[in-house]
This record gives structure tokens, sequence and C-alpha cells, in this order.
């Protein structure tokens, strides 16, 4: 057993020793943004390999973070998509804003391989 919930937590570091099938989320964001502005963010797992979407084996949901630099308590929740296995691709489009440098953080959750992360850094001006 763990000792800590984030050690159960994987990352694309795991899934290149472990099968073609892709688990990590990859996060489409530009690299810097205007304060306050809307821009446009797409979060999808199985990027380069499709992840399988069966009753059996898909992806259940992702959640979308962001960890803002400066704030004493990180990270703040920005969104969860829960998807439907063999209706529910496992990608999605949304909006958001910030207002300090930030660090994105998503999470997408297999059915039977478990949790997975990945970040991406944004600057704010």
């Amino acid at each position: 057993m763990v000792e800590r919930f984030g050690d159960l937590i994987q990352t694309s570091a795991h899934e290149e020793k472990s099968t073609r099938e892709k688990h990590t989320p990859f996060i489409l964001a530009p690299d810097s943004v205007k304060a306050e502005e809307e821009f446009e963010v797409t979060v999808i797992v199985g990027k380069e390999v499709p992840h399988p979407n069966t009753w059996e084996h898909h992806i259940k949901w992702v959640q979308v973070f962001v960890e803002e630099e400066g704030r004493a308590y990180n990270p703040i929740h920005v969104a969860t998509f829960d998807f439907g296995p063999t209706y529910g691709e496992p990608k999605v489009t949304f909006k958001m804003k910030l207002k300090k440098n930030s660090k994105l953080w998503v999470l997408s959750y297999c059915n039977l391989h478990g949790l997975w992360e990945n970040f991406k850094e944004i600057k704010v001006s």
C-alpha cells in the first residue's frame, strides 16, 4: 500500500515502459496569455494512439487544475469532464482565464490503468 494518494498517479514516464495505449492527458494551450483574457485549452487522452473506448476499457474523466504562482493554497479546480464509455471520446476543448503565471495540471482516469497526470506552464503578462 502507498503512503500518499499522489503516489498512485502515473506520468508519461510510466507510459513509455507499458503498452502502446496512451493514458497521459495531452494539453494544447498557449505558452503565454494576457491576464484575465479568455483563451482556449484542449485536452486529449490518446493523442498519438487512440485510447480504447469500450465498456471494459475507457477513460472515465479528466480534471483540470491551476497551480497559481504566489498563491498560498494550490491547486484551484477549473473543470471536470465526465465521459460515457463507447459514446464519449476523451477530448475536450474549453475556455478559461488566468491572473498570474500558472501551471495547468490535468488528471485523467482509466478504469483499468488508474490515474495519469500531465502539466503545462503558462506565462501571464
